[in-house]
């Protein structure tokens, strides 16, 4: 069963990556499914802007999000580590790692106790890193970190691929505009999240919900309601939450 899950996983990666991609909406597929796959709590994903800085793109729950805006902030944690060597980080318990001691703390606060974090790599290029939470102290086994990393390796190809993307520059571009459409995105949220009287999470399920269920971009389905061109009904939570 779990073998035909995770052929299930990478048929659905594969199907996503086509001409014109939700690039945002992919990257939070690939969240979602690490954290079912691999048994993990949460994850978060990191990618670099025009300026080779990394930049939150993705994650499961807002507070992974927060998480990896303050990594990203005091310059220190596992994913900050990780882009910078290119190698795997894993940390079976915070608190007795002494590393990172302002990560550390922070990641307590909101429950996690281990860390492991994956390059998002083809040969020389890194490109990101992926992130898994757990909020139980302990190793994640050689196998879940081989289908973690694959996954990462996964989308990276993807990105890179996407439209024969050859070179730094363009790939760099495509991913500025996914970084332009995270803003516009995390407003909507908030923006959803007050008028619908939802949390963060449920009100960004709903803007995903809304989105598919009408062939919309994420992107472009956040600027309309920032802008309030479009309303969504108080009705739409309850269908959002699926």
């Amino acid at each position: 069963m779990a073998e035909i899950q995770l052929a299930d996983v990478f048929v659905e990666m594969a199907d996503t990556l086509v001409d014109d991609f939700d690039v945002i909406d992919f990257l939070h597929v690939l969240a979602e499914r690490c954290v079912q796959l691999l048994g993990v709590s949460a994850a978060g994903l990191l990618l670099t802007d025009q300026q080779d800085t990394l930049q939150v793109v993705a994650a499961s729950t807002e507070r992974t999000r927060l998480l990896e805006l303050f990594q990203l902030q005091t310059d220190q944690g596992p994913c900050v580590d990780c882009f910078r060597t290119g190698r795997p980080v894993s940390v079976a318990d915070l608190p007795s790692a002494g590393r990172w001691p302002r990560f550390t703390a922070a990641a307590a606060e909101v429950g996690f106790a281990a860390v492991h974090a994956l390059p998002m790599r083809l040969r020389s290029d890194i490109i990101g890193a992926l992130n898994l939470f757990d909020t139980k102290a302990g190793a994640l086994d050689e196998d879940k970190l081989r289908i973690g990393q694959a996954l990462a390796d996964v989308a990276t190809i993807g990105l890179l691929q996407q439209r024969a993307i050859r070179r730094r520059d363009t790939l760099t571009e495509q991913l500025q505009t996914a970084l332009n459409s995270r803003v516009l995105i995390e407003q909507a949220k908030g923006v959803l999240a007050e008028r619908l009287h939802l949390d963060v999470d449920k009100a960004f399920a709903v803007l995903r919900s809304d989105a598919r269920n009408h062939n919309r971009r994420l992107s472009e389905l956040a600027q309309a309601i920032v802008d309030g061109s479009l309303h969504l009904p108080p009705a739409t939570a309850s269908s959002g939450s699926g």
